[in-house]
């Protein structure tokens, strides 16, 4: 399972570098440009050191040339690989939000929003932030493997006992890195769970202020739990890689003594001993940096596992979906039938149907039944949202098919009861129409609510304000079907009679098919049909 999970990581950062190629080799070669030539500089240093009579003007005049292209070349690796790192964390919330917006439906429902934040936020910045690294990565890369290609030069012997000491370095932090790896993932999984904790914190301040006991519950038994384990789980994987570190550090100053031992036995000449532990000292930095970047790597690696995870929960997009605005056929309703239509969620779900009924303009038809009888999914099939799992939805007699039904909802303007209120007025790309100023007043929001540069001043109102303003949004979108699920829930007694007594008729004198749902049984007579559902069963009235 972990060779798969690693093969899918590699697999997904591959696929995010493609477009970016180029750029990433490019940036990448000078990265290790400017490493080597680092190294080269380190060793025209020490041979000016060992030269009798100092420096030689060919030295010195190598010297400010390598001087001049380690630091162009670093530059440029680093310019590069931040564009790259830039280019990948916008490809990466570009192709997660176009998945979401073509995603099925039920798919988003099932995936909670916090999941969904904690992505585009946490997974994205770790990635960047390793992208953005990789140039000084590369160039200490390169410094470490050029320096040692200087010390076979300078002493064989002292090499052979360096790489062994390396070798050594590398199985260790290979090891913390396996086990650290398994930390981060955890916190990852925490911080999931954290951002779900501090979203019932905010939306749910008012409950919480009301119920110490559940506050208690919220607060101290699960968001304060949640804190100290991400805590606990980021020392950790700390001490893991720290220990790992002072190993490195241990074998480095062991391979110091074994240097100096040897050149006591040996002889060695104290020239090539004084370039060797120059070279030695020097490398430590990038060789440090290398180890504690072990960390940000493993982010990443967790960050691209569960990117890749979530891409693929909404892999199944939607066909026939665009996201430009492509005008919409006109279509004249004439009636919309469901026929037979079946829905059920899941293996062994809630069921609904099957469900026979017609909608034709000019008439109001009410949806009524107890809670969970299967109301708002019913009207989510009316809207094309859900796809029927049995049966057919008919538009003026001809099955609705995939490659139509974008087409049809854009025929169709809704307010949900879990509504999500936009603050700008969308009115097919021109000039908000002068009429929704008189909607304002006609819904009695004019005094809080004004229309400035075609959004309304605020949107920071109760839930039936709220809700007015979403139907100034429906009356602007002008469309032929309007569905209205609970609309009036939230209204105050003498605006829900206006709701039932006046928008409704009045909407139906302009000839929209209105289907609305309602608990309201005072107001059932305004309805010139009514279905009523019960366990998601069609009863006859």
């Amino acid at each position: 399972m972990k060779d798969v999970a690693a093969r899918g990581v590699v697999i997904e950062a591959l696929r995010l570098l493609r477009p970016f190629w180029r750029l990433a080799l490019a940036s990448t070669i000078a990265g290790i440009a400017s490493g080597l030539a680092t190294a080269w500089l380190l060793g025209t240093i020490n041979r000016a050191l060992r030269t009798d009579g100092g420096a030689t003007d060919a030295l010195l005049l190598t010297f400010g040339g390598l001087c001049l292209f380690t630091i162009v070349t670093a530059v440029a690796s680093t310019i590069g690989n931040a564009a790259v790192s830039q280019d990948i964390i916008a490809k990466i919330q570009l192709e997660l939000s176009a998945r979401i917006v073509r995603a099925p439906i039920q798919e988003i429902e099932r995936v909670q929003a916090h999941r969904l934040m904690a992505a585009l936020s946490r997974d994205v910045e770790a990635i960047g932030a390793f992208a953005f690294g990789l140039s000084g990565l590369t160039i200490a890369l390169s410094v470490v493997v050029g320096s040692l290609a200087y010390l076979v030069v300078l002493s064989p012997l002292f090499f052979a006992v360096t790489v062994a000491a390396l070798v050594l370095g590398t199985w260790a932090h290979s090891a913390a890195r396996n086990r650290g790896i398994s930390g981060l993932r955890a916190v990852r999984e925490s911080h999931e769970r954290l951002m779900g904790h501090f979203h019932a914190l905010c939306q749910g301040a008012k409950e919480l202020r009301l119920n110490r006991a559940r506050r208690a519950r919220v607060f101290g038994e699960r968001t304060v739990p949640t804190i100290h384990s991400i805590r606990d789980a980021h020392l950790s994987a700390v001490r893991v890689f720290g220990s790992a570190n002072a190993v490195g550090s241990l074998l480095f100053f062991i391979v110091l003594g074994i240097v100096l031992l040897l050149s006591a036995q040996a002889g060695a000449d104290r020239a090539v001993l004084g370039g060797f532990v120059v070279v030695l000292l020097y490398i430590r930095t990038p060789i440090e940096q290398l180890v504690t970047a072990m960390p940000m790597l493993g982010q990443a690696q967790v960050a691209l596992g569960q990117l890749a995870t979530l891409s693929a929960r909404f892999a199944t997009a939607e066909a026939h979906l665009p996201l430009d605005a492509v005008p919409a056929p006109t279509t004249t309703i004439d009636s919309i039938e469901l026929k037979d239509v079946r829905f059920a969620y899941g293996d062994g779900g809630f069921a609904l149907g099957p469900i026979n009924l017609t909608i034709r303009p000019g008439e109001i038809l009410f949806i009524t039944g107890e809670n969970g009888s299967g109301k708002t999914t019913l009207i989510n099939l009316i809207l094309a949202l859900y796809e029927p799992t049995g049966g057919d939805i008919l538009l003026n007699g001809e099955t609705l098919t995939a490659a139509r039904r974008d087409d049809y909802r854009q025929l169709c303007s809704a307010i949900f009861f879990d509504f999500f209120l936009f603050d700008d007025l969308v009115h097919d790309g021109v000039t908000v129409p002068a009429q929704a100023n008189t909607y304002l007043e006609r819904l009695e929001i004019a005094h809080k609510v004004t229309i400035e540069d075609g959004k309304f001043s605020t949107i920071d109102l109760s839930a039936g304000q709220r809700k007015r303003l979403a139907l100034i949004q429906v009356y602007l979108e002008n469309r032929p079907v309007i569905v209205f699920d609970e609309w009036a829930a939230e209204q105050d007694p003498t605006f829900r009679r206006v709701f039932y007594e006046e928008i409704l008729p009045d909407l139906k004198r302009q000839g929209k098919a209105l289907v609305v749902i309602s608990h309201d049984d005072r107001y059932f007579g305004v309805a010139d049909r009514r279905v009523q559902l019960r366990d998601g069963k069609q009863e006859s009235l």
